[in-house]
């Protein structure tokens, strides 16, 4: 069987991502088998250039075929931040939780028509072997609640609700989360390309 690599150390996400390609024949590992790759420079201006350094890094270094993904939160009334930087918002080594206090603080006096937001990822698939390589993008739109819901998810999940769920991603069962999300918008594109390129 051959390996997929996400080139991820999150849980949440490889769990997701196993989820959704689970109908293929391939063997999906993170990046936990390589402690070397933990630490890709991420200094692309938008998720599409992250995503396909990762990519193209790990699966250079691997010589396995490796998918990698750039998400983060768009706010409209921030102007698109956090964007790229939605895993530092409030510094490097920054928790969720001190994220989302950071996000709740920035709109703290803003009303509920002005905090719509979206979940935007753009993911990368690159073969070492033949430096084929493509890029696709998924989005989930909502709005920023004022204090945070759920117990599920990860991230700013907590404070991010769907309107067509009248939900947080954080309230939503996994199910239905892996249905909906940026992440499962863009695999959902991804895994036509992969039908198309590495199972024909």
């Amino acid at each position: 069987m051959e390996k997929l690599l996400i080139a991820s150390t999150n849980k949440g996400k490889i769990k997701e991502v196993r989820a959704q390609l689970k109908d293929f024949n391939f063997e999906i590992i993170g990046l936990d088998n390589f402690p070397e790759l933990m630490n890709i420079k991420e200094d692309g201006e938008t998720f599409s250039e992250n995503a396909l350094k990762k990519a193209r890094v790990s699966a250079k270094k691997t010589n396995l075929i490796t998918l990698a993904d750039d998400s983060g939160l768009e706010v409209d009334y921030l102007n698109g931040k956090p964007g790229i930087y939605s895993a530092r918002f409030s510094g490097k080594n920054a928790t969720d939780e001190e994220n989302n206090k950071k996000l709740l603080k920035e709109l703290e006096d803003v009303e509920k028509e002005k905090r719509t937001a979206r979940f935007r990822c753009v993911m990368a698939i690159y073969d070492p072997h033949n430096d084929y390589h493509k890029t696709v993008d998924g989005n989930c739109e909502g709005r920023i609640l004022k204090t945070p819901r759920g117990e599920n998810g990860f991230g700013y999940d907590p404070l991010f609700f769907v309107e067509s769920k009248g939900k947080t991603m954080a309230e939503l069962a996994p199910e239905i989360k892996n249905k909906i999300s940026h992440r499962a918008n863009a695999l959902e594109k991804m895994k036509k390309i992969i039908k198309e390129e590495f199972c024909s």
